[in-house]
């Protein structure tokens, strides 16, 4: 049972193919420049190739990654009828969809109607799913949600103390993103603790980065909001701040509202407090090399994290794990040791010598009495994008 995971971006379309009865990746790769002069196609299957073809539209791209999968060279399948499904990832559910959904012509009407709640990234999600219909249209299409994972939040968790009646007029509420792979982390959890009854908090760390509070294999609240702007400090995001700032640096640099918005989304972030780039790699050089403005930019993304993990805990009423993940999380010790540290009064023995060599695919950072574990888990979205298809389809 094959299952094709598609991620569709404004230019481009990154993809998977996946084998279910051992959820083994069978190919991947990429379309990039999509709509652009020099668009390529990166793929890797019984071969990897790189080829420069016309792409202006999504229609294309879907056409040539499905003649890659099939390509007797590099190619791992011999027929596109050995797909079975296929899965796409989709940014926003908005409060139509508490769960993954078959694609019909029903549901991306209102899969449409969200596009204000993610004018960035969901049309070009549409435009993915939209391409594969017409170029696949006996392959069921199931669409996994970024959201979806958060809708078990109670209201006094989503909601924002603004007017009841905008709330309900303009959908203005937290939904929180990041969902497949905090559904990804909360299914490994399950399968360490050997239990469905835990308190968890999930870092996904990253270039975009989130925490959730688990309780019982459910969200209860996570750190990003109305948009992926909320909670962390990020690669290149403010994460939370006073919204009075936004008014006030208008109204010191003429800024529009448009621009403002590009402000705090493209240019903050560790990318703004450093001025160096968003790559922890980078910043992780400049600490080494004594770069004061490197190091507060980490300090300062640890120090919200290790704030949310604290709220979070009492918002759980307690803690059997912490979980890091992404790439920062899985692989920056300095800011794990930063996040830890003093946290505990928690219950947590942090082993310090196990975070600097992490054993293992699923690394333990607590020390053995430790009440609360720490672990690393490497997540996996795409798996779990299959995974819904599968159920679903």
């Amino acid at each position: 049972m094959k299952i094709l995971v598609v991620n569709a971006g404004s230019s481009s379309l990154k993809y998977q193919l996946i084998e279910m009865d051992n959820e083994s990746v069978l190919a991947k790769g990429v379309c990039e420049r999509i709509g652009q002069d020099g668009s390529t196609l990166k793929h890797s299957g019984s071969a990897s190739i790189e080829l420069n073809l016309p792409m202006p539209t999504h229609k294309e791209a879907i056409k040539y990654v499905l003649d890659a999968l099939v390509n007797k060279e590099y190619g791992v399948i011999e027929h596109m009828s050995d797909i079975a499904a296929v899965g796409h990832r989709v940014l926003h559910s908005g409060e139509d969809f508490t769960d993954s959904v078959k694609v019909t012509d029903d549901v991306l009407k209102v899969i449409e109607s969200n596009v204000d709640l993610g004018p960035l990234h969901m049309p070009a999600n549409i435009m993915g799913i939209k391409a594969c219909r017409e170029v696949m249209p006996d392959a069921p299409m199931v669409a996994v949600f970024d959201t979806t994972f958060h809708s078990t939040m109670p209201p006094y968790a989503y909601m924002y103390a603004i007017p009841y009646d905008d709330y309900k007029k303009y959908k203005i509420r937290k939904y929180g993103f990041h969902g497949t792979s905090h559904l990804y982390i909360t299914g490994e959890i399950k399968n360490i603790l050997k239990t469905d009854k835990f308190k968890a908090v999930i870092c996904h760390l990253g270039n975009g980065a989130s925490v959730s509070a688990v309780k019982d294999g459910k969200c209860i609240d996570t750190s990003m909001g109305l948009t992926p702007l909320e909670g962390l400090v990020m690669g290149t995001r403010c994460g939370d701040i006073d919204p009075a700032v936004i008014e006030y640096l208008m109204d010191k640099t003429g800024m529009d509202i448009h621009q403002a918005t590009d402000y705090l989304n493209k240019k903050s972030g560790v990318l703004g407090v450093s001025g160096i780039n968003s790559d922890f790699r980078d910043l992780m050089e400049g600490v080494k090399a004594g770069n004061e403005r490197a190091k507060l930019a980490v300090d300062m993304f640890s120090y919200r994290v290790k704030k949310y993990i604290g709220a979070y805990s009492a918002a759980l009423g307690g803690l059997d794990c912490v979980v890091f993940t992404g790439g920062i999380g899985e692989h920056t010790e300095y800011v794990r040791e930063k996040v830890m540290s003093g946290l505990e009064y928690l219950g947590i023995d942090f082993d310090y010598a196990a975070n600097e060599h992490p054993k293992g695919n699923c690394a333990v950072l607590s020390k053995k009495k430790s009440k609360v574990k720490v672990y690393i888990i490497p997540t996996n979205e795409e798996l779990v994008i299959a995974r819904e298809t599968l159920r679903l389809k």
